[in-house]
């Protein structure tokens, strides 16, 4: 059993904390497989609660390595699984009876027997019997042994949306529209993915002699918060799970950042009071009390927790200084550093007045979107700047879009009457593909790479656009993301040595990587997890001792202000300059493939995220200005 402290005053579920998902998983896996064999030695059968999703993959893996190399059998085991689309055809890819098996059911000795899933092709009339049937199934073989979760942005369990009473059982459930909205991914556009679905309920989930909830990654940070400090509510199901004697939330540490033990410690028990927890609780103190920091004053952190802190100094404006000038060194329009000038408490080194920088983009336009004015101010200064595109983003591309082109060079050819059998081949091919191309079906090869065409040309329009030279411009297309699906491939030696011959070729500088964890289809995570690994391949070159860090954000989240290092100011000119580069990438505009819940074109969340940095700067008692782009310096000596 996972059993890490759990004694937080504002915590009422048993949440444990790890500094990674591969620690997490098999933390996890370890737990289950503890249950496989204790009831196997006593000739009993498992009852496994399954769910599926991004978050238990590895746990799967881990649960599949063990059957191979340590000789982990699941022949005594039972499954149920939490839920599954309605109307969904059970061999369609999105289908979670394909997820279970492509996942784990097809890697281990499990009798597929008695492994149950709702059913997708039952008429409505008939649904009912079904949940009824799914219910007494569970009861026979004596209840769920374990449950795993995880946990929907809305709070959801399983497809217990918001809404869902305490005492509900399996049923047939209409879908929220977040949770269709982060879905959409997995089926092209929100309009394709089932609008129902069949779900064990809350009461069923409750049965379960153990539960262990997953989340990863920063956008689950707020509502898990709220299921675990909040109060019960149906409008946020997991919420329920304070009610069970066995729960444990099992966390990274991007989902537990706003904990209170993580985001406000001080509140929750002493506090090593060193410059990055001091600045930290200044910065949330005037946040939360709307006040500029130089006007705090000393009832104020009295007041709210920080006394302690407080007594560090003689008086409160010695404190307010303190960190008022550590916010005002982190503004800079100069982020290649500023030549000639004393750098001692500027973000960046004045040496070398003209330096290799090497941007990293995951995606063909994370460059323009999330720093497109650092990129343009680099520029302008006389840098050398170069940017690697780590993947195509092929598909992220509309099948119209593709078609589209596909027929101006089609059209193009007979124009001018350039006898071309490829392209016309090339055209035939994708017209019948795409009139019978089935929801969420893997792209034909041709099509994959037109698609990727489209999107390295806008990535070349926007770097003529800033002023990039043709040479600076480098196309990596990582092995890892060419699947043609959403489901990648895991991030391999190839994918490395990609990445490091690039570092190695420019000798940079500085380098600027994508931090931001909030991406919803990971590429983003698992492109900064290539680079960290490059890097530290590379760290003993000599030219890697004068090359610094930083991480920037993409277009779904910003850094907590305590942990901005380097704030680039935008004036209006400059935010519009921007806004034009970002436009270049004309196959991402006006309703992306991949747009979330958020409706906001790419351009608007980066203008109102930009802006958002600018005016909370402000706020704290700092100049104001247009917009403001931050990054964190990642330190990897």
């Amino acid at each position: 059993m996972l059993n890490q402290t759990n004694t937080f005053l504002f915590e009422k579920i048993h949440t444990v904390i790890y500094s990674s998902a591969e620690i997490l998983s098999k933390t996890i896996a370890a737990e289950i497989a503890d249950i496989i064999t204790e009831k196997q030695s006593r000739g009993e059968k498992t009852v496994l609660g399954l769910a599926t999703g991004s978050t238990p993959k590895e746990i799967y893996k881990e649960l599949i390595r063990m059957y191979r190399e340590e000789g982990l059998s699941f022949k005594n085991v039972v499954c149920f699984n939490l839920d599954e689309y309605y109307a969904l055809p059970a061999n369609a890819c999105q289908s979670y009876r394909q997820y279970m098996k492509e996942n784990l059911f097809n890697h281990v000795d499990v009798d597929m027997s008695l492994c149950f899933i709702p059913a997708t092709d039952i008429i409505q009339q008939d649904v009912k019997k079904h949940c009824e049937a799914y219910e007494e199934k569970i009861a026979a073989f004596g209840g769920l042994d374990f449950q795993l979760l995880g946990i929907g942005r809305n709070g959801h369990i399983g497809f217990n949306e918001p809404g869902s009473h305490i005492n509900s059982v399996t049923r047939l459930i209409t879908l929220d529209f977040t949770t269709r909205s982060d879905a959409a991914c997995e089926f092209g556009t929100k309009s394709n993915v089932p609008r129902k679905a069949i779900t064990m309920g809350v009461a069923t989930i409750m049965k379960a002699k153990r539960i262990v909830l997953v989340a990863m990654g920063e956008r689950k940070a707020e509502i898990v918060k709220k299921a675990v400090e909040g109060p019960v509510t149906e409008f946020i199901p997991a919420s329920y799970l304070q009610g069970h004697n066995n729960t444990t939330f099992v966390l990274d540490n991007s989902a537990a950042a706003a904990l209170t033990r993580i985001k406000t410690p001080w509140l929750t028990d002493d506090v090593n009071w060193d410059v990055k927890t001091i600045k930290k609780a200044v910065t949330h103190l005037a946040i939360t009390l709307n006040k500029p920091i130089l006007k705090l004053t000393a009832n104020d952190y009295n007041e709210n927790g920080l006394s302690d802190l407080l007594a560090l100094y003689k008086q409160v404006h010695d404190l307010n200084i303190d960190v008022f000038n550590q916010l005002q060194q982190t503004i800079t329009g100069w982020p290649g550093g500023k030549p000639g000038a004393d750098d001692t408490n500027r973000p960046e080194r004045a040496w070398p007045e003209k330096k290799r920088v090497l941007i990293f983009s995951p995606h063909p336009d994370d460059d323009i979107i999330s720093m497109g004015g650092t990129f343009q101010r680099l520029v302008d200064q006389g840098h050398e700047v170069h940017v690697a595109y780590q993947t195509s983003g092929n598909i992220a591309v509309a099948d119209d879009e593709a078609f589209r082109f596909a027929e101006f060079v089609y059209d193009f050819n007979n124009q001018f009457a350039i006898k071309s059998p490829e392209a016309e081949n090339i055209f035939s091919e994708a017209l019948e593909f795409l009139k019978t191309k089935e929801n969420g079906k893997k792209d034909i090869q041709s099509l994959r790479y037109i698609k990727g065409l489209i999107r390295k040309g806008e990535a070349k329009s926007t770097c003529r656009f800033v002023g990039v030279h043709t040479d600076n411009i480098h196309f990596l297309n990582l092995p890892f993301y060419e699947t043609g699906t959403i489901e990648k491939k895991p991030i391999g030696e190839e994918d490395y040595r990609i990445i490091a011959n690039c570092i190695e070729s420019i000798k940079p500088h500085q380098i600027y990587a994508a931090g931001d964890l909030a991406d919803p289809h990971g590429t983003h995570k698992v492109c900064l997890d290539g680079i960290f690994e490059a890097i530290h391949r590379l760290k003993y070159n000599d030219f890697m001792k004068d090359c610094r860090v930083w991480l920037y954000k993409g277009a779904w989240a910003e850094w907590d202000i305590d942990l901005i290092e380097m704030a680039v100011p935008m004036s209006p000119d400059q935010v519009l300059k921007k806004r034009y580069g970002i436009f270049k990438h004309q196959s991402q505009k006006d309703g992306v493939v991949f747009q979330g819940a958020d409706s906001r074109e790419f351009w608007q969340r980066a203008e109102d995220r930009n802006r958002e940095t600018a005016c909370l700067y402000n706020k704290l008692g700092l100049a104001e200005y247009e917009a403001m782009e931050a990054f964190v310096r990642w330190h990897f000596a």
